[in-house]
């Protein structure tokens, strides 16, 4: 392990960022036996282990950072995103088709990352922002609450190029264009800070509607890592089912489905999949 790679994330802890561990694939490392079996109730954010529950063991204590790094020498440093650390960050793929907006995107703290795309910074609004691709521009995910980003000096498993600031200012307010596209509400997904209960109905011979929804979200809560996104797929089959039925509104479908990823750990990107995939594999509108 590079001898800055300490040094660059008491950096970041000092700027207020949290940071954690990727492993070699840019994936959150997997957990300990024990945290794999625990149950719903079990705190996350609380959890005593170094690196268990991806961006959840973000930490900006120094010690916690040294005995991170000492313990997982080849994982890739990352950053949580959102509110608690302060961050939104537009996350440009030229691979994907993004590309830089200048008129949408002012100069701000910015990465050039591994793969040749770009990491821009600008702060948190202060209100709730989905991690979820930019509406309405290909290639620009938001990084921002439930969310990380890869950080500098890392390297990307793929190219083999490093993450480098290309621009090691300040951390710059979001223009008022910028932030009305990350604060657009998302057609299909509830944000999970909105309390929502889902409003079921007995039909197509469902005799306990609420229970079954129960169970087929309980069930992906519950799933063991490595398997949460084909529970998720499972869940919306059977969740399009009730819908078809005319037990739950399509609506209130999608919202349990998304909130009960997100308590899996899994991004938005991946429950669009799995949600969209299911109810076509059901033959229900998605």
């Amino acid at each position: 392990m590079p001898d800055n790679r300490l040094t660059t994330a008491l950096d970041y802890a000092a700027r207020g960022w949290p940071v954690f561990l990727l492993g070699r694939s840019k994936r959150p490392m997997a957990n300990c036996p024990a945290c794999r079996t625990v149950g719903t109730d079990h705190d996350r954010e609380a959890c005593p282990c170094l690196t268990c529950h991806g961006f959840y063991a973000a930490t900006r204590d120094p010690d916690r950072i040294a005995a991170m790094l000492t313990a997982h020498p080849s994982g890739l440093l990352a950053v949580r995103t959102g509110a608690v650390s302060g961050l939104v960050v537009v996350d440009i793929d030229p691979r994907h088709g993004g590309r830089l907006v200048p008129a949408l995107m002012p100069p701000t703290a910015a990465v050039a990352t591994g793969s040749g795309g770009w990491h821009l910074y600008y702060r948190h609004p202060g209100t709730p922002v989905l991690s979820r691709p930019l509406p309405g521009r290909t290639g620009i995910d938001i990084k921002a609450d439930g969310g990380y980003v890869v950080a500098p000096p890392s390297i990307h498993p793929d190219t083999g190029r490093p993450y480098r600031w290309a621009r090691h200012g300040s951390v710059e307010e979001m223009p008022p264009a910028l932030r009305a596209a990350v604060l657009t509400p998302p057609a299909d997904l509830t944000p999970a800070t909105r309390p929502h209960q889902p409003i079921t109905r007995e039909a197509g011979g469902i005799s306990s509607p609420t229970a079954l929804l129960a169970a087929h979200l309980d069930a992906v809560r519950r799933a063991p890592e490595g398997r949460r996104r084909t529970t998720l797929y499972g869940a919306a089959r059977g969740v399009a089912r009730m819908v078809a039925a005319g037990a739950l509104t399509p609506a209130d479908a999608w919202t349990a489905l998304a909130e009960a990823g997100r308590a899996a750990e899994q991004t938005d990107r991946d429950i669009r999949a799995a949600v969209r995939g299911g109810f076509q594999a059901e033959g229900v509108a998605a």
